[in-house]
């Protein structure tokens, strides 16, 4: 029986009536080769020549400072996790009647076209538009890209066996957003101007674009999988990694990345870091016998890498070694922690 009245919570919807929907779509285009799945971010079309053409569509809600950044590198994020190099972007750009301006509407225009520019991205269309009842810009972004058919990554392609890479770390992007849009109340608990900036410019530093090390990794390697943790976190990312590819995982504690300014974060705010929105980390899945030299290439390259665990049998399920050494099940939710202080 459909729950008609059911009242949903704010971020992803969950998976199992997601997958309901998705179910639902019927693909009738037979050059569609990887269309709507839990887990897969990013559409792949088979068209004439060496090239699959790839598409992602994602939008940007949680911030507004940046937005014309966030929304183009949130899309890049996705597409690069299928090993395609993005080509061609577009936006819709919804804004709020009551606190719009000619400064605001630039400063987005600008920080799309720049942001594509440094990417060697062509920005080709989109809409624009004064929206009621929004109380904040709301970046809707298109990005299409290549790859070539034979480097094409799809998050379906982990097996039982395959380590799982992090790169950089983990609660990233949240850190940045809490820095941005919770400025006075961190002023307010104490926090010191240094520490807040610091917080804001996660954004760059470490940044939340995981191009770089995506691209390098798929160009020397063979990898079997890739997969970029947003809404939800790293626990969600390595859920959907799982859904996807129809295995478990057991994940090390004790190897998970988290530095100290999202650590200090998630204790004012009382959120868990694994469940914590993470763009910038880039969850990488690699044979075993590849997994140390993939990790010392992107070293070299001054991105922080490290193994947190191997992909197994589905029937083993997901699991978390703690610190303690006990063996659990590792929670997620697609409603991501930080919608507790919004």
């Amino acid at each position: 029986m459909k729950r008609v009245n059911e009242k949903f919570t704010l971020g992803k919807l969950k998976h199992d009536f997601l997958a309901q929907l998705l179910s639902e779509i019927d693909i009738q285009d037979k050059r569609v080769i990887m269309g709507s799945k839990i887990g897969e971010d990013a559409a792949v079309i088979d068209i004439p020549g060496k090239n699959y053409l790839v598409a992602k569509t994602d939008p940007i809600t949680f911030t507004t400072e940046e937005i014309g950044y966030y929304a183009v590198i949130i899309n890049v994020n996705d597409l690069v996790c299928t090993g395609a190099k993005p080509k061609w972007f577009q936006s819709t750009i919804l804004l709020p009647s009551n606190i719009t301006t000619r400064n605001m509407i630039e400063k987005i225009f600008n920080d799309i076209h720049n942001t594509c520019k440094s990417m060697e991205i062509t920005v080709i269309g989109g809409h624009t538009e004064v929206t009621p009842r929004l109380n904040r810009p709301i970046v809707i972004g298109s990005l299409i890209g290549e790859v070539e058919k034979e480097k094409l990554v799809l998050t379906s392609g982990a097996e039982s066996g395959d380590a799982l890479i992090l790169t950089k770390g983990i609660f990233i992007e949240g850190t940045s957003i809490i820095g941005r849009e919770k400025e006075n109340d961190l002023m307010k608990k104490g926090l010191d101007q240094r520490f807040i900036n610091k917080c804001k410019n996660y954004l760059h530093n470490p940044g939340i674009s995981v191009l770089n090390e995506a691209l390098l990794a798929n160009n020397h390697f063979h990898i079997k999988s890739m997969h970029d943790p947003t809404e939800g976190g790293l626990a969600t990312g390595i859920a959907e990694m799982t859904i996807a590819s129809n295995t478990g995982a057991l994940i090390d504690e004790t190897k998970i990345r988290i530095l100290p300014e999202p650590l200090e974060l998630s204790k004012i705010f009382n959120l868990n870091p694994l469940n914590t929105i993470s763009s910038g980390t880039l969850l990488i899945a690699i044979e075993e016998d590849y997994s140390t030299e993939l990790i010392e290439l992107l070293k070299r390259d001054s991105i922080f890498a490290e193994k947190i665990g191997k992909f197994t049998h589905k029937e083993d399920g997901l699991k978390i070694k703690k610190k303690d050494g006990k063996i659990i099940s590792l929670d997620y939710s697609e409603t991501d922690e930080i919608t507790k202080i919004f």
